[in-house]
């Protein structure tokens, strides 16, 4: 019975660390051969005379301990013993098709209805969808509006001409560019996500910020500039809005803020770049062809940016963000400042 219980020990210990390159022939025959090594011993024995053995490769205590307790029950076999394998599997071709259709007939429909109705877990109905079909569930992109072939055709026309009047002299081109945007500038504003991120490390809690809304009180500024500085900023009085009336007073204080100025702008001939409805009023554009202005064509809703919503506006609104006005010449002058303090270059 010993003989029977070393070699069944060394099977086992044979199976455990195959792939080790050890001579396993000569390991058995020599401990079968001499068996009392493990006569009488108990797991915790055994495992000792395999550690002084095999030193690192020796089997764990729990190893040894099961072999034992395995051998005790009868059961011989050097072997593992059989296991279920992977579970069975539910894609299939007929369910990948059956999946494919109830997508085709709603294409808004969860992965939990689709599990539900064919009976399958979650989990199955998103690998197939991954996997098999190549399927993703995204959201609608959104667009400020639904153009049409014309209206698509009509941008690419517009950047294509300027390109043009651009390449054939881009000094004259930028020199006689004057441009124009509006922006609301807040009595208090918050803080932009950008603004809020702080160094931490990686155990560190994450800051919270908490939603905060606008003040009411804003005013809206209006402001020109070329490739030199501002020329004119104006502030939209209490209770009125920008239409074509009052856009044509400030395009009247253009041009002579330009004669004083720039007057060599005013002589070459201004080219004039803006973009709003009132802009695009009638009375705007007889004003416009009145005070001598070239206007390079921005189509209506187009999906370009004006240069000043990525490059100009931007640094402005940073300056007067989470600070607190008590009034609209408070922020005024605030906003003044900063422009004052900025350099040709950045224009």
């Amino acid at each position: 019975m010993c003989r029977i219980a070393s070699r069944f020990l060394l099977q086992r210990l044979k199976g455990s660390m195959s792939g080790e390159g050890r001579d396993f022939n000569n390991i058995e025959t020599s401990a079968v051969k001499s068996p009392p090594p493990l006569q009488g011993k108990a797991p915790k024995g055994i495992h000792a005379v395999l550690t002084e053995t095999l030193g690192e490769q020796a089997p764990l205590y729990a190893t040894v301990k099961n072999w034992v307790a395995q051998f005790k029950r009868g059961e011989f076999s050097t072997c593992d013993a059989p296991r279920p394998g992977r579970p069975k599997t539910v894609t299939t071709p007929e369910i990948i098709d059956q999946i494919h259709v109830l997508i085709f007939q709603d294409r808004r429909i969860s992965a939990k209805s689709i599990a539900k109705q064919l009976g399958i877990s979650r989990e199955g109905v998103g690998s197939i969808n991954h996997e098999d079909l190549d399927m993703l569930k995204l959201s609608a992109k959104w667009v400020p509006k639904c153009l049409n072939a014309d209206q698509k055709l009509q941008p690419c026309q517009s950047s294509e001409q300027l390109l043009a009047f651009f390449r054939r002299d881009s000094n004259e081109f930028l020199s006689r560019l004057v441009t124009m945007d509006e922006t609301w500038l807040y009595h208090y504003d918050t803080e932009t996500k950008q603004q809020s991120m702080q160094w931490r490390h990686s155990g560190s809690p994450r800051l919270i910020k908490f939603r905060v809304k606008k003040s009411a009180g804003k005013v809206l500024a209006s402001i020109f500039w070329d490739q030199d500085g501002v020329l004119l900023i104006d502030y939209l009085p209490k209770g009125q809005t920008i239409n074509s009336e009052y856009y044509s007073f400030l395009l009247v204080q253009l041009k002579d803020i330009l004669k004083e100025k720039r007057r060599g702008k005013v002589t070459n001939g201004v080219l004039f770049l803006h973009n709003a409805p009132a802009h695009r009023a009638l009375a705007t554009q007889k004003k416009l062809a009145y005070v001598g202005f070239q206007c390079l064509d921005h189509p209506p809703s187009s999906p370009d940016l004006a240069p000043s919503n990525y490059h100009r506006l931007p640094g402005l609104k940073k300056q007067v963000k989470v600070r607190h006005f008590s009034s609209d010449a408070e922020v005024i002058a605030d906003a003044e400042t900063w422009l004052d303090g900025q350099l040709s270059e950045l224009f």
